[in-house]
């Protein structure tokens, strides 16, 4: 009785204050950078046309999935903090470069582009550190919450960052580059005397570099070994591959085939539909995530993230095969109903998996879902344009559903796992 109070207690001012710091630096600067990041696509194929820019893209982002692998194990061996904070300051000098190679005096693409796989850099160093710093510092019962919190956050800042960008990007590039230099100088202050480190390690001074590369290799092949953690990675990445389909294949199938419609008072297309379901997603999102918390303390955490899973996964199938403006509205509700129980279930059960000596190394691992998850659905197109919408949307769906149902096997698992597992930080102070 006592800690289902203690669960239903649970507030914001309880995180420890590498969280709370963590969630308001990762709200401004994704603020900020939702201003210009989500439009340097269009910037890059100005300067150097679109095929060549599709080539530099996939290097930026070979580059990051690289140096997150890189990022895990660095953080495991020298602590996390110790990597943030270079990974920030090389960040902050990006986007120093970026700022004055857009300047009024001065215009450089080929080096924001440079700029640009530095910052692919740092994101791939720092990335699975903040992962594992804020598992570190919290407690299962913490995690839901957090996660939410996170999600709602970065969900919120993404949006108004994109709006205010899609007004600003063209005309004041070089003011916008300003703010994010500024943002980022005050994230760079606040890991430098806020944050607290949550992991050390004391036996990597005494490696040599050829040491510290075998031990990259092994550590990495004892992941790939954990079968439990990569069945989890991979019913992750059907899943997650849903959301993709919206701004790929759905995008795409929406713009060639939906014929123009009356909707209220609009007449609305394909490439306006698209628009509308993504604002809707994004409004739902932030919306409902106020009052996700209180209810899935109710709810048992693996119905809930079968359940949303399963939500998750036919609306977007519907969404691949209809063109009725009601039904896509409706079913846009229905699976982000689903998208918001399942992010913070998802991303508790990632939390309890990895063993405390190698967290960001599994971080790492876990980080890669967006670029897999890219790949489904890039290949999702090409499959498309030989079979028909029905088929194409049918695939669609079963891939979610294949996902929802590898979680439904290895979720009982996960909860011996976690049982086993369920201490109290021990290297930070509440």
């Amino acid at each position: 009785m006592h800690l289902r109070e203690k669960r239903h207690n649970l507030r914001f001012r309880d995180f420890h204050k590498n969280i709370k710091i963590r969630i308001i630096e990762t709200f401004t600067s994704r603020f900020v950078g939702g201003m210009i990041f989500p439009f340097m696509t269009i910037y890059l194929a100005q300067h150097f046309g679109a095929k060549t820019t599709g080539l530099l893209l996939l290097i930026n982002i070979f580059i990051g999935i690289t140096n997150s692998f890189i990022g895990g194990y660095l953080s495991d061996q020298f602590g996390r903090k110790k990597v943030m904070f270079y990974a920030e300051c090389a960040r902050f000098a990006a986007f120093a470069v970026m700022m004055v190679s857009n300047s009024p005096f001065f215009e450089s693409a080929g080096l924001t582009f440079m700029m640009m796989i530095v910052n692919s850099i740092s994101w791939g160093l720092a990335g699975p550190a903040n992962d594992a710093m804020l598992i570190d510092v919290s407690t299962p019962e913490q995690r839901k919450l957090m996660y939410s919190i996170t999600y709602w956050a970065n969900n919120l800042s993404i949006a108004i960052g994109g709006i205010l960008g899609a007004l600003l990007f063209q005309h004041y590039l070089f003011e916008l580059f300003v703010a994010l230099c500024i943002v980022e100088l005050g994230v760079v202050f606040l890991v430098a005397f806020f944050i607290q480190e949550s992991h050390v390690h004391h036996q990597s001074s005494q490696m040599s570099l050829n040491k510290h590369l075998l031990h990259i290799f092994s550590s990495y092949h004892r992941v790939f070994q954990d079968r439990l953690f990569i069945v989890f990675v991979i019913a992750g990445v059907l899943v997650f591959s849903m959301e993709l389909q919206l701004t790929n294949y759905i995008g795409i199938r929406l713009s060639e085939e939906m014929p123009t419609q009356s909707f209220l008072f609009w007449r609305v297309n394909g490439l306006t539909m698209l628009g509308f379901l993504r604002s809707e997603n994004t409004i739902l999102v932030a919306l409902l995530m106020l009052f996700v918390s209180g209810v899935s303390k109710r709810l048992n955490d693996k119905t809930a993230l079968i359940g949303s899973c399963a939500l998750f996964s036919i609306g977007y199938g519907v969404l691949a095969y209809t063109d009725n403006i009601w039904l896509l509205v409706t079913f846009m509700l229905i699976l982000t109903v689903g998208e918001v129980f399942r992010v913070p279930v998802e991303q508790s059960y990632a939390a309890a998996i990895p063993p405390e000596n190698a967290r960001s190394i599994y971080m790492a691992i876990n980080g890669l879902k967006y670029n897999l998850a890219m790949l489904i659905a890039s290949a999702t197109i090409m499959i498309g344009t030989y079979l028909s919408t029905l088929a194409t949307a049918l695939i669609i769906t079963v891939i979610g559903l294949t996902g929802t149902v590898l979680y439904m096997a290895i979720l009982p698992h996960v909860d011996k796992r976690t049982i086993s597992r369920r201490v109290e930080p021990k290297n930070a102070e509440m």
